[in-house]
C-alpha cells in the first residue's frame, strides 16, 4: 500500500506538533516583547519591554505548573495557533489554553 507524499508530510507534522506539546515550548521572550509590545506602546521602549518580559515570565511560570492539566490536543492546537505570525507569546499561549 502506497501513502502519498502530502499525506505522509501532514502526518509527520501532526506527530511533531503533538510531541512538541508534551512540554512547554521555548520562546524568545525578549524578541516577542520587542516586536509586539515596544513598538505599539505609548510607554518608553525600555519600560514597555521590561513590563512585557515580566508578564511573559509570569505566564511561562504558570504554564510550567499547569501544562499537564491541559488536554494534549488542546496544548498542540494552542502551540500551533500561537506560532502563527512568527512571534509566539507565553501570555497568548496561556490565554488560548484557558479558553
Amino acid at each position: 500500500m502506497r501513502i502519498s507524499f502530502p499525506i505522509a508530510v501532514l502526518g509527520s507534522l501532526l506527530i511533531s506538533t503533538v510531541a512538541m506539546a508534551d512540554s512547554v515550548p521555548k520562546y524568545d521572550m525578549a524578541r516577542t516583547c520587542r516586536l509586539d509590545h515596544a513598538a505599539a506602546s505609548g510607554l518608553a521602549i525600555t519600560e514597555s519591554t521590561k513590563n512585557c518580559v515580566r508578564d511573559e515570565k509570569r505566564a511561562f511560570g504558570q504554564l510550567q505548573k499547569q501544562w499537564t492539566k491541559f488536554a494534549s490536543a488542546k496544548r498542540a492546537g494552542c502551540v500551533s495557533q500561537n506560532t502563527i505570525g512568527g512571534t509566539p507569546s507565553y501570555v497568548g499561549l496561556l490565554t488560548c489554553l484557558q479558553y
